[in-house]
């Protein structure tokens, strides 16, 4: 499955609840089971330009990305888990170029500050950043 179907299938299923508060609700409520092992919880790993701190490991393994993530609010990290489980298991080269339209088609963007919708932003940023750093390390043939 390409990123963009894994998107689309996650923006579908999120879409299912009609109301979008609940659809926000449901969105933090999934990030309790996201756990970053507190060794990650480091300065380097800190999401730049958050209000609330946001920490933000990833890996690469088989040529697989895979995104893990805390922070200190829970509204903030659901939205940021909800990142995390997109990228999680994408070639670097598509978490590099794909960008997220889960925040406007699940109705999102109209909900959220725009102090909390720039740190969305900048969190991936810091996924590109990442990926393609990936991408780097270890280029295909």
């Amino acid at each position: 499955m390409s990123l963009d179907e894994k998107q689309q299938s996650l923006i579908d299923d999120l879409n299912i609840i009609h109301d979008p508060h609940e659809r926000l609700n449901a969105v933090v409520s999934r990030a309790y089971a996201m756990k970053l092992d507190e060794a990650h919880k480091s300065e380097a790993n800190l999401v730049p330009g958050c209000v609330s701190r946001v920490w933000l490991h990833g890996e690469l393994s088989n040529g697989r990305t895979s995104f893990i993530c805390d922070a200190e609010s829970p509204m903030v990290k659901g939205l940021a888990a909800l990142l995390c489980e997109l990228y999680t298991d994408a070639e670097p080269a598509e978490a590099a170029e794909v960008e997220p339209r889960v925040w406007e088609a699940c109705g999102f963007t109209k909900m959220l500050s725009p102090t909390r919708l720039n740190g969305l932003a900048n969190m991936r940023v810091k996924i590109r950043a990442m990926a393609n750093q990936f991408l780097s390390s270890n280029p295909t043939p």
